[in-house]
């Protein structure tokens, strides 16, 4: 993922969180109102990673490594592509390319499809958070080899 696909990148993120923000009853999800000037400076300092069919992104994945450890955020799928296997096939790129000895990624503690793909991937439950009423972000880590 380059900082020239985050326009792409940001519409795809948009529409994958469209679904979390039905969950959660909140449009102002991070994710859906990050600015494109944002992912930007993100994809400046991060690594990511794309899944395309023909030349459309349809999955993505940004990380950043500190002290060991991968910090995995913004696992999105478009919509109509949820159910391939692409969201694993990304987690497991980010765990192999970051080159970390441990992963840790978050998401919200409604988001079941999200939490059971991250326990069936090794992970395991540490903390939970309230980011505000009503949402609170369940923090997972996994050991990496």
């Amino acid at each position: 993922m380059t900082v020239e696909d985050a326009g792409e990148v940001l519409t795809l993120q948009r529409a994958a969180y469209a679904t979390e923000a039905q969950i959660y009853g909140d449009p102002f999800l991070p994710a859906l109102t990050q600015t494109l000037s944002e992912l930007q400076d993100e994809l400046r300092v991060g690594s990511g990673a794309v899944a395309l069919d023909g030349a459309r992104i349809v999955a993505a994945v940004r990380w950043t490594v500190e002290n060991g450890t991968v910090h995995i955020g913004r696992l999105t799928v478009a919509p109509d592509q949820q159910g391939k296997g692409l969201g694993t096939t990304l987690l497991r790129r980010a765990e192999h390319d970051s080159q970390a000895t441990r992963a840790e990624l978050f998401t919200g503690h409604l988001s079941q499809a999200n939490i059971r793909l991250y326990v069936r991937e090794g992970y395991a439950e540490t903390r939970r958070e309230t980011l505000r009423d009503g949402v609170e972000l369940v923090y997972l880590v996994k050991p990496l080899s």
